[in-house]
């Protein structure tokens, strides 16, 4: 999140169903193989047919948002939408869509698709996904200062629950700033992850990646530092494709050198630990990270917002060691900042597409605020 704004997709990633099982008389078990008391009596037959409905019920259960999500990276169905934001961040969110992942134009004649609730609010760097339960779940950054972040929730992206501020660094009254919060679906915990950058008003050390566990999004564990490498580092993301370990993507900002950009770290699970961390994947004054699979291909959509050529960028790879400038091959909407990606099916896109609200005059501009490192 930067003050002079002039990741077929996917975005998150909540445990890996089957790390730890193996392949044991014809069906996956976690370990050794599987008991059934109801099959008790039945013959062997019927009894591995119990067993790989067992597995086949739990996975359809257990299959977290972000697998699906990756699985649809190498599907032809389904749209895929772009979720962000315009300076200066008062007019609310806006929805883009794509059909080959490359290629976004704008949803309700371009107007905002949610439009702050509450006086004084932002709604800047927005992250948006799909939950287990179906129910999308949106965060984004309230305001420039203060300790709270915003989450909102819809079944449909059509109607929207009410807008909370939610004060997640309560316990921390040096705040300066709570930014760009992304969330993911922990199955191994059944909890939401929530991670986001702050910095301290007692600090010299500026901004670091701080998280916090919830079951609903009421109540929070206490935040706790995420990823700290040893420099000012914002705007994180985590990837995991359909192969290899979790990715986490995030902003290095050094003043000294000037290393305004985007590294990749790895890690086994979706909380790290971290390691591995890589030399930058772009160029300087890069922000805003979103990572997405197509078949082989892995792409970094993230935020250029340098003038003269202030912009949506990617970058692409496949193997996560060489990368390459796809920006010639994109086209997002003009002025669109810090956003996120979410695969949707083709009955959702309708649905979208249908929406076209009465324009409505535009909000004030408020002022750029500086920069908390």
């Amino acid at each position: 999140m930067t003050e002079s704004h002039f990741p077929a997709p996917v975005i998150l990633s909540g445990g890996r169903l089957g790390d730890r099982s193996r392949r044991t008389c014809g069906c996956f078990c976690s370990g050794r193989k599987m008991k059934n008391a109801f099959s008790t009596g039945f013959p062997a037959m019927k009894r591995n047919c119990l067993q790989k409905l067992s597995f086949l019920l739990i996975l359809a259960a257990a299959i977290t948002p972000s697998r699906a999500q990756q699985d649809a990276g190498n599907s032809t169905s389904g749209a895929w939408l772009f979720i962000y934001f315009k300076e200066p961040g008062n007019q609310g969110i806006y929805f883009a869509l794509s059909r080959d992942v490359y290629h976004y134009t704008p949803l309700n004649d371009g107007q905002p698709w949610v439009a702050p609730a509450q006086t004084g609010e932002l709604m800047r760097d927005v992250f948006l996904t799909r939950g287990p339960d179906g129910l999308f779940r949106m965060v984004w950054t309230w305001n420039w200062r203060g300790n709270s972040l915003g989450y909102a929730s819809s079944p449909d992206l059509l109607t929207w629950s009410a807008q909370k501020q939610v004060p997640i660094m309560a316990d921390f009254p040096a705040t300066n700033n709570v930014w760009a919060p992304e969330t993911y679906w922990d199955a191994t915990k059944n909890q939401w992850l929530l991670i986001w950058s702050s910095s301290m008003k007692d600090s010299q050390d500026g901004n670091r990646i701080w998280f916090s566990m919830t079951p609903d999004f009421e109540a929070f564990s206490k935040p706790a530092i995420f990823f700290d490498p040893g420099y000012v580092t914002i705007d994180a993301t985590i990837f995991h494709g359909t192969t290899g370990p979790y990715r986490l993507i995030f902003k290095e900002q050094t003043y000294d050198p000037l290393t305004f950009q985007e590294r990749v770290a790895t890690g086994p699970t979706l909380e790290g630990p971290w390691s591995n961390i890589s030399g930058p994947i772009n160029e300087s004054w890069s922000e805003g990270p979103s990572a997405i699979q197509v078949g082989k291909q892995y792409i970094v959509f993230y935020d250029h917002y340098r003038a003269p050529r202030a912009r949506y960028e990617a970058v692409a790879t496949t193997d996560w060691k060489h990368w390459q400038d796809i920006t010639a091959q994109t086209s997002l909407p003009p002025y669109s900042k810090h956003g996120s990606f979410l695969h949707i099916t083709d009955e959702e896109a309708a649905r979208l597409l249908a929406r076209h609200d009465v324009p409505a005059s535009a909000p004030p501009s408020s002022v750029q605020e500086p920069r908390v490192p």
